[in-house]
């Protein structure tokens, strides 16, 4: 498992430095929204840079491009439909050791990061960051190194030495967290079966351990508390994914 560490300050690079360093770079972005890929290669392939970078709107189509192609990096976001970001992680570890993750997501927060670490990123950012910070965190991710900000960092390393009033929901497992983060976007449990390939009966059996967990009663307070904590954003997205024309 990579080791949080935090990126010492450096120069503004230009972004054609990353060709100089690996000019055979292949990217993989692997983001259900164009839009976010579009920024994404506008801020990573500018013209001459020579990278080749493929794209994947699901996690199952970039298992796909993984088998197919040979891949060096994968920029992998947390938040899609079906197969979510953290599972799609788990699986590129297992099936392809050698292919580098860097995780980008809209949390912010030290647990997905955590969790993002455990299955077995390289490195982690958040979409709010600098495109100059997301190439330096590429760069460094794909030259062997890890990547992590150095304000999550921080949170990362309270919560590993000692997480104290850590919030219950840190006690729910990957799988749970997924299936809460359903229920609070207003999934019905016949749904969020389909979507993660699951029996009624075995999604209904996380929700009952996560009322346990969160010491809630009901699928109302359970909401409620999924929307308090901040942890309403499924990880899988509710809306489908876009397609490229």
């Amino acid at each position: 498992m990579c080791t949080t560490a935090v990126s010492p300050p450096a120069e503004e690079e230009p972004l054609t430095a990353l060709t100089v360093a690996n000019p055979a770079l292949r990217l993989l972005l692997v983001d259900d929204h164009t839009i976010v890929r579009e920024g994404l290669k506008r801020v990573l392939d500018p013209p001459g840079s020579g990278w080749a970078l493929t794209e994947a709107v699901t996690g199952f189509e970039a298992l796909e491009i993984l088998r197919a192609e040979d891949i060096d990096l994968a920029l992998v976001d947390l938040s899609m439909p079906g197969m979510n970001g953290l599972e799609l992680l788990r699986r590129i570890k297992t099936e392809f050791p050698d292919v580098r993750v860097l995780v980008l997501s809209m949390h912010a927060e030290e647990q997905y990061a955590l969790r993002a670490f455990k299955a077995g990123a390289d490195g982690y950012v958040t979409k709010d960051i600098a495109a100059t910070e997301l190439v330096r965190a590429v760069r460094r991710v794909a030259s062997g190194g890890c990547y992590v900000t150095e304000s999550l960092a921080e949170q990362v390393v309270r919560q590993l030495n000692g997480p104290g009033d850590a919030p219950l929901h840190t006690r729910l497992t990957d799988r749970e967290l997924d299936v809460l983060q359903r229920i609070a976007a207003g999934h019905r449990l016949t749904e969020i079966g389909d979507e993660l390939h699951l029996s009624v009966k075995t999604v209904s059996s996380h929700k009952t351990r996560i009322q346990e967990k969160l010491h809630v009663s009901n699928s109302a307070e359970l909401v409620r508390y999924a929307f308090e904590n901040r942890i309403a954003d499924p990880l899988g997205s509710t809306a489908p994914p876009d397609r490229p024309a």
